[in-house]
């Protein structure tokens, strides 16, 4: 698989998104604009899919034991942090929230959030949008520093 193509589809999973396709982008010298672009737009793409999911295939998998596990406990670790650090500032909450590039605090689980606290979808898709794009912006200047910082220390043969 081609480079472009797996740092796409880091970008897309859960756990790595873009804190994992960006800074793979940039180490196998994909182009600054290309990378971000790329990633951030399959990250944001998390997001629908995620919503049409919990609308469609989520009511008849909840039923199978080993699913309603998973979810279950996704949900109420989800559920405690919307509660306390997203809900009172609502759509604003969320954006923050994902575009913090920490573990855990991504697209998947942003939108997650954004369904359990009942939030208008197409007003927080955009939100969640938003929250992804400054999350790219975050993740692209922290690589591109410390492949450049990386690089410089290779050259002084530190």
């Amino acid at each position: 698989m081609s480079p472009f193509l797996y740092a796409c589809l880091l970008s897309l999973l859960p756990i790595s998104e873009l804190r994992g396709g960006i800074p793979y982008a940039l180490a196998h010298d994909i182009g600054i604009i290309k990378a971000f672009f790329a990633c951030v737009l399959c990250n944001i793409l998390v997001v629908p899919i995620l919503y049409l999911f919990f609308e469609t295939l989520h009511k008849p998998l909840y039923r199978l034991k080993p699913y309603r596990f998973l979810f279950d406990k996704w949900v109420n670790r989800t559920r405690k942090t919307a509660e306390e650090k997203i809900g009172k500032y609502g759509y604003w909450g969320v954006m923050l929230f994902v575009a913090i590039p920490l573990p855990v605090t991504g697209a998947y689980t942003g939108t997650l959030a954004a369904w359990l606290l009942n939030l208008d979808k197409k007003k927080a898709v955009w939100y969640l949008a938003m929250g992804v794009v400054l999350a790219g912006i975050i993740v692209t200047a922290v690589s591109v520093t410390g492949i450049g910082i990386f690089r410089i220390f290779l050259k002084e043969g530190l």
